[in-house]
């Protein structure tokens, strides 16, 4: 990077990696530690989903994670009462009830002094599985999406896509899967696809102890800031799994770096609003002036917009000035590092660090998108 400002501000502004955040005017750090606890499954979220998705009254939603917490905790009993008779469980909404099936009849009265339903049949879970697994050794033509042993027919589920079912290579397929074992054939609509998820600007990702935010897609993976994770360090998504490694990073000096993507993930030219907005298209890069407005996207404080108020503005964090940043009055919090700038649908640049929280406002710098692309010969990923 050129060493040439027209501005030196000596802060003491945090990186948004491992520094603490205070209150007050103490600086905000856009890199957050590893993953909080997961909150409680009555949290407003999940009770106002479950009023959505199900159609349920508040107080039904209430009773029914009652009731499947209940059924958590029964059902390592009844399990344990069923033996080698077990042939798997269910939850049934209408009735909050866990139901077992078992097929061992002289256990029956055990599995019901646990609190569950029983249901008598033929199969042990043992011999599903043993034939679910004869099935696993057999090459399944793309005409056939799934199988599962299922608990509730006591059979092996195989599922084939309804515009295949008259190919011949499926039919030898269902051939071969009857000699395994009990079978049921369901017909579907849908081919099945990967459901990692695309990398998405805002979302966050995770590297070692450390949660960041994407920035935006690029062909091959995506830009984010360089403060969060070194060259070769491994990245994680946000549901956990493996996305890849970085690539390139620079910092202090710069605070850029870019993530190879792979192992089920995708790129989209998206930058998430998390519900504030409609999740936004990217198509280029042109890069707004000074007065513009400009938002940006974070995993810790989603979507927040305000307005270019410099560029080519040197940062002096305590890890060493980081040159030609732009600096805006959209706030950013700890974990919101690498997250997206945009302007309407044009790519500004990933989040670096800042001052001040999202309750009482702030500044926040942000290292331009350009430069990155530039330093690394990738090509930003467009709708």
């Amino acid at each position: 990077m050129r060493r040439h400002t027209t501005l030196r501000t000596v802060l003491s502004a945090f990186l948004v990696t491992g520094a603490c955040a205070t209150l007050g005017s103490a600086p905000a750090s856009a890199a957050d530690d590893a993953p909080k606890a997961v909150r409680a499954p009555a949290s407003e979220g999940v009770l106002a989903a479950m009023q959505r998705d199900f159609g349920l009254t508040r107080g039904a939603a209430q009773a029914r994670l009652a009731a499947e917490k209940e059924a958590t905790a029964v059902e390592g009993k009844a399990r344990s009462a069923a033996g080698s008779g077990y042939a798997g469980s269910w939850f049934t909404p209408e009735n909050g009830r866990l139901t077992v099936a078992l097929a061992d009849r002289e256990r029956a009265d055990e599995v019901r002094a646990t609190g569950a339903t029983v249901q008598l049949v033929t199969r042990s879970a043992r011999q599903l599985e043993a034939a679910q697994m004869r099935l696993d050794s057999l090459k399944a033509p793309s005409g056939v999406s799934s199988w599962h042993a299922d608990w509730k027919s006591n059979k092996v589920v195989v599922e084939i896509q309804a515009d295949r079912q008259d190919d011949n290579a499926v039919k030898r397929f269902l051939a071969q899967a009857r000699d395994t074992g009990p079978l049921t054939v369901r017909v579907t609509e849908h081919k099945p696809t990967t459901l990692a998820a695309g990398t998405v600007g805002g979302d966050p990702y995770y590297t070692g102890n450390v949660r960041c935010s994407i920035g935006f897609s690029v062909h091959g993976g995506f830009v984010t800031a360089g403060h969060c994770g070194g060259a070769g360090q491994s990245v994680s998504g946000w549901d956990g799994s493996y996305i890849g490694n970085f690539q390139g990073s620079s910092f202090p000096g710069d605070d850029y770096a870019w993530v190879n993507v792979g192992s089920g993930w995708w790129t989209v030219p998206v930058v998430i609003g998390w519900g504030t907005v409609s999740d936004q298209l990217v198509r280029g890069s042109a890069e707004a002036p000074v007065g513009a407005s400009i938002c940006r996207s974070g995993s810790t404080s989603h979507w927040h917009c305000g307005t270019v108020l410099a560029k080519n503005e040197t940062v002096n964090y305590s890890q060493g000035a980081v040159y030609q940043m732009t600096k805006t009055n959209a706030c950013a919090e700890p974990g919101d590092s690498g997250g997206s700038f945009i302007s309407g649908d044009q790519a500004q640049g990933v989040t670096s660090g800042g001052w001040g929280n999202c309750g009482s406002g702030g500044e926040t710098w942000h290292q331009p998108i350009n430069e990155i692309l530039n330093r690394y010969g990738l090509t930003l990923h467009t709708a």
